[in-house]
């Protein structure tokens, strides 16, 4: 019998939809891939926590790393303590730092698990930090504590770095100094101002084209501790060209979680194999993890077609979870973990739950149907009406 319900659209009418109702591809147990794929992955908030949510971050640690445990089950790899785990937007660094290390215990009991953990200066006040010297402070101290635990480093794009460096040299001169003293190869992460409006000019510039000629400039100097670099500027092709100039054995992990399906596929095109096509670090995976693990399990047996079969129709739900302001993206992640059973409650840390109307979400709905994403259709559809409720409409 065929699922219906009615959900708000563009208007502020509402229309009748009735599902799909196709679950997901689930891939076979131990899939393998032949890219490297890290979900970025987001935090479950306690809502039960007597806390001030604006001010105060409360996590719910058992459904917090049960969902990283999920994401291994299916051979993704976690980025931990990102953008997509709040970081900046309701996840300070000392319950930032607890995530990691919870994250890294947790990891050893699975086999082949991937960790790479966020790194930054967020724990400084930025209205105290007055020259590149306190960066990079900043950043040796997050570097020492995470090392501490075993951990790989993500490198952070810095807000402070962005408020106080004067040129590309200032740039230059913090990431060699964290460069020269990590003790496993990094990744490096270049956020665009489209997630973070204090971003904006990154790399001393505000022409992206000088921009990425600097950000290979310091990859070039120190090629031998920088895993790869995670780009999130949404266009395919700086993403292209600059893959295209990394060195020998250095990656291009995509954060363009607008075109992710066609650069993972790749081109083909240079001089080493990495220039043909980008690995992935990618917040959207969070929110489609059975179809991206599907999806690279059968690029990696040569099934291209397959591969964009599966992957495609994810494309126009992940534009819309991070459609403009892109920062608020968060909201969809979670909302998706929410619709498919991987957490109780719709709460967020941060209050972040109210940053997307609510014909926001009930197009995000009909998306996540129409890509094969919802995981259990009728609980997907019951919270749906539960939220529609709140809002005080008869779903």
């Amino acid at each position: 019998m065929a699922i219906a319900l009615s959900l708000p659209i563009a208007s502020g009418a509402l229309a009748p939809y009735t599902l799909r109702g196709t679950t997901p591809v689930k891939p076979p147990i131990g899939v393998k891939f032949d890219r490297i794929a890290y979900s970025a992955a987001h935090v479950v908030a306690d809502p039960l926590a007597a806390i001030d949510p604006w001010l105060q971050c409360a996590v719910d640690w058992d459904a917090t790393i049960a969902y990283r445990r999920h994401l291994w089950s299916l051979g993704l790899g976690v980025a931990e303590a990102m953008d997509t785990a709040q970081r900046g937007m309701g996840l300070d660094w000392p319950t930032s730092l607890e995530l990691i290390r919870r994250s890294l215990d947790a990891a050893q009991d699975v086999p082949g698990a991937l960790v790479a953990s966020g790194c930054g200066t967020d724990h400084l006040n930025l209205d105290d930090v007055r020259s590149v010297d306190d960066v990079i402070r900043g950043y040796e101290e997050q570097m020492a504590a995470i090392e501490a635990l075993g951990g790989k480093l993500i490198v952070m794009a810095s807000r402070a770095l962005a408020r106080v460096a004067k040129n590309p040299g200032d740039y230059e001169r913090v990431y060699e100094r964290v460069l020269t003293q990590a003790r496993q190869p990094v990744v490096l992460h270049w956020l665009g101002d489209m997630f973070d409006p204090a971003l904006a000019g990154y790399w001393g510039t505000k022409d992206l084209d000088a921009a990425m000629d600097t950000a290979l400039d310091i990859i070039a100097a120190h090629p031998e501790k920088v895993d790869g670099i995670k780009i999130s500027l949404l266009d395919k092709d700086k993403e292209i060209a600059m893959r295209r100039r990394l060195p020998a054995g250095v990656r291009m992990y995509t954060g363009d979680d607008f075109n992710y399906a066609e650069l993972i596929a790749g081109d083909g095109f240079g001089d080493v194999p990495t220039h043909g096509h980008s690995d992935a670090l990618l917040g959207i995976f969070d929110a489609i993890a059975p179809a991206a693990s599907a999806a690279l399990g059968e690029l990696a047996q040569g099934n291209v077609e397959r591969f964009h079969a599966l992957l495609g129709p994810t494309v126009a739900l992940s534009r819309h979870i991070f459609a403009a302001p892109t920062r608020f993206y968060k909201t969809g992640v979670v909302f998706m973990a929410w619709l498919n059973g991987h957490q109780e409650h719709f709460t967020m840390v941060g209050g972040q739950q109210s940053t997307r109307s609510l014909p926001h979400f009930a197009e995000l709905f009909r998306l996540a149907d129409a890509a094969h994403l919802l995981e259990q259709p009728e609980l997907a559809v019951r919270r749906m009406k539960t939220l529609l409720a709140l809002h005080g409409v008869e779903g």
